[in-house]
């Protein structure tokens, strides 16, 4: 077991100093790829961290680590780090433990609060969970198994899409050996049939899903959503419900606009903040370049704001997020679009 003892540093102190009077035990963890940081916060003890493998195996350790201090029910809290932190997330919450899935901007944001200077794994975990003691932050509820299926299909074809780019572009570097072109040629069309077989089953699955088949007709209702659009899309955001407000889903996606300004100085250009999911950008990119042209809504905004002298991206950037807004409007109220929808429940 690979434990890193029981004190660790001035933050973790600080949290254990500070939440000296807490009623409830708290466990920060810091995901990355190979390791899981957790530090944990108990009424009335010292802090404790320990170190895990982010494997199935370093998740029981972690669970037989917690059992062995008689922490009893935990709540758990961790950032949004994709397919990073989900497994363990599970794991944690089929064991009893309540999980708080948060966005990284609002783990960045409270150590700014805190003026946190340092950063490592350890004393990142720390911050976490002096953040889920402080702010209590709303439980994680795992999607269901029909959505995490469609997703791990959504994630691979997205790599394999990756792989057969970067092969057709050491295509175009003009390889002078016939026999590098040969395997370059039959690796292309062999992942072109892995695609092509995976967006079938990915197809097919939703079809066999009833409530995912009515949401991804309702996103193909949108001039500019196609079918593979939709069904990425639904592989990424899990249930649209959960959001309150539409601004949220944009937030979450990265694509809110971050201004320039300060004083009488400073006057930037916006441009997005890309502090949310890049997958769910890099899905919308090209559709929204598509209802830049046909959608009814989108098309005349975007129109005003090149009159206003935005830059190309900027235009597209907007057109990303008005599509996203709409996705979320046709899923929330589960009504198709139609874009005299204001006008006639006015």
């Amino acid at each position: 077991m690979d434990k890193v003892g029981r004190s660790t540093g001035p933050r973790c102190e600080e949290a254990s100093e500070e939440g000296a009077d807490m009623t409830q035990t708290v466990l920060g963890i810091d995901v990355s790829k190979e390791i899981l940081d957790v530090v944990l916060l108990r009424p009335g003890r010292p802090a404790q961290a320990a170190r895990y493998p982010n494997t199935p195996t370093g998740f029981k350790k972690l669970n037989k680590w917690l059992r062995k201090r008689k922490a009893g029910q935990v709540h758990v809290c961790l950032e949004a780090t994709g397919l990073y932190g989900d497994e363990v997330a599970w794991f944690l919450h089929e064991e009893g433990h309540v999980v708080s899935v948060v966005n990284p901007a609002r783990i960045r944001a409270y150590g700014e609060s805190r003026l946190q200077r340092n950063k490592t794994d350890r004393l990142d975990a720390a911050l976490i969970a002096d953040f889920c003691l402080r702010q209590e932050p709303p439980a994680w509820t795992p999607p269901e198994p029909a959505w995490r299926e469609l997703r791990a299909m959504a994630r691979r074809l997205l790599a394999l899409k990756d792989m057969r780019q970067q092969e057709r572009n050491r295509m175009e570097a003009r390889v002078l050996s016939e026999t590098v072109l040969q395997t370059l040629e039959e690796h292309i069309a062999f992942l072109q049939e892995q695609i092509d077989e995976l967006e079938k089953c990915i197809k097919e699955h939703i079809d066999d899903h009833p409530e995912l088949r009515k949401q991804r007709d309702l996103l193909e209702s949108i001039p500019g959503i196609g079918s593979l659009t939709a069904s990425l899309l639904l592989a990424e955001i899990p249930d649209m419900k959960r959001f309150e407000r539409a601004e949220q889903v944009v937030a979450f996606a990265g694509l809110n606009p971050r201004q320039r300004r300060s004083g009488s100085s400073v006057r930037g250009r916006s441009s997005l903040s890309k502090t949310g999911s890049a997958i769910l950008r890099r899905i919308l990119f090209f559709p929204a370049m598509v209802a830049r042209q046909c959608n009814p809504l989108i098309a005349p905004w975007c129109d005003q704001l090149a009159a206003r002298g935005k830059t190309k991206m900027e235009v597209i950037g907007a057109a990303m997020r008005k599509l996203l807004v709409l996705a979320y409007g046709v899923l929330k109220s589960g009504v198709p679009f139609d874009p005299n929808y204001q006008q006639t429940t006015a």
